[in-house]
């Protein structure tokens, strides 16, 4: 029997079910749980979400970029999108907690709320994922318009991934930036997303055949992120389990599709709610719910009830971003 071809058009077609999915384990990943758990190691690879997110925003950029090739409309769209639910939540985080007495602490105020500069300066990891997205949207038309002109520039990632090992080990560069190692190590994976980005665009296929070898590459990564995080964890630098992320992002997303064209439409459909409000269920679910839940309630129970607030609450804050963003829309119109 021949097995159907692998279409990359379906990871644009489910990405709002795969955002859901990122969001999903990235809550698991946040909640509690003791080392000696058996689960602790996929719990562990619960933050694969996050260059799930990565990998899809970077098609997902290619899209907006071949649609409408403009700086000022690209830097404007994202501004919206992101930096109203930011400010809202930064406010709600920071003023309750950095007292202000003089000089230094308004600008440190200022500058957690303006970009959240904790994170470039000191690796503070409350939202690091705000500040980080943010630097690789400001770089992303220039790549996209780069690799339209000279594809070869394409094998950037790769320089990426070179750079994270300079980061490691090189000690000047280590002692200058290494600080901010999860930053550079989730370059790549945004990246090669832009990559993808035509591939998924012209609806390209892969020969079925190819399933075998996403299954043992998958199986291969899979377990070996399992191992090193359920056995070795905290004997390794944290970047060599992201580049291993890399490719179990991508043939995880590629096998999740497959699974995702035969599942019932209200799962997929409850996936894509969820993934309609990634941003704000990262922004709350995890210093303003989880943060309250008590300990003693267990690994499962914690999550589920995360979700449960958090999902209202995200979309109270979804629906306040919109009529912010509308409002600004009229005003520069």
């Amino acid at each position: 029997m021949k097995i159907p071809d692998i279409e990359l058009a379906n990871i644009s077609r489910f990405r709002g079910a795969l955002m859901g999915i990122a969001m999903l384990i990235i809550i698991l990943f946040h909640v509690d749980l003791a080392r000696s758990d058996m689960f602790f190691g996929l719990r562990r690879m619960g933050n694969l979400g996050v260059d799930m997110f990565l990998f899809l925003s970077g098609i997902g950029l290619w899209f907006s970029w071949m649609k409408t090739p403009s700086y000022k409309h690209f830097y404007f769209r994202r501004l919206i999108r992101i930096y109203p639910a930011w400010l809202i939540i930064a406010c709600l985080f920071y003023i309750p907690r950095i007292h202000v007495h003089d000089v230094s602490s308004l600008i440190n105020l200022l500058g957690e709320i303006g970009f959240n500069w904790g994170f470039w300066l000191h690796d503070e990891l409350n939202f690091w994922y705000i500040p980080a997205i943010m630097m690789l949207y400001l770089f992303a038309p220039p790549y996209m318009e780069l690799i339209k002109r000279h594809p070869v520039y394409r094998w950037l990632p790769v320089v990426m991934i070179m750079w994270c090992i300079l980061v490691e080990w090189v000690t000047p560069i280590h002692h200058a930036v290494g600080h901010i190692e999860i930053f550079w190590s989730r370059m790549p994976i945004f990246f090669i997303g832009i990559n993808m980005g035509e591939m998924v665009r012209q609806k390209r296929t892969i020969d079925g055949q190819g399933v075998w070898m996403l299954i043992i590459m998958f199986v291969m990564t899979f377990a070996s992120c399992f191992f090193l995080e359920q056995v070795r964890h905290g004997q390794f630098p944290l970047f060599v389990e992201r580049m291993l992320y890399i490719p179990l992002t991508i043939t995880f997303i590629l096998l999740c599709n497959r699974v995702l064209r035969r599942t019932p439409q209200w799962i997929n459909k409850s996936l894509a709610f969820v993934g309609s409000l990634s941003l704000e269920c990262y922004l709350i679910h995890l210093h303003f719910v989880l943060d309250y839940l008590p300990k003693s309630w267990g690994y499962w129970l914690t999550f589920l009830v995360c979700v449960v607030i958090t999902m209202p609450l995200a979309w109270v804050l979804s629906k306040i971003v919109n009529w912010i963003s509308k409002t600004i829309e009229k005003l520069v119109a």
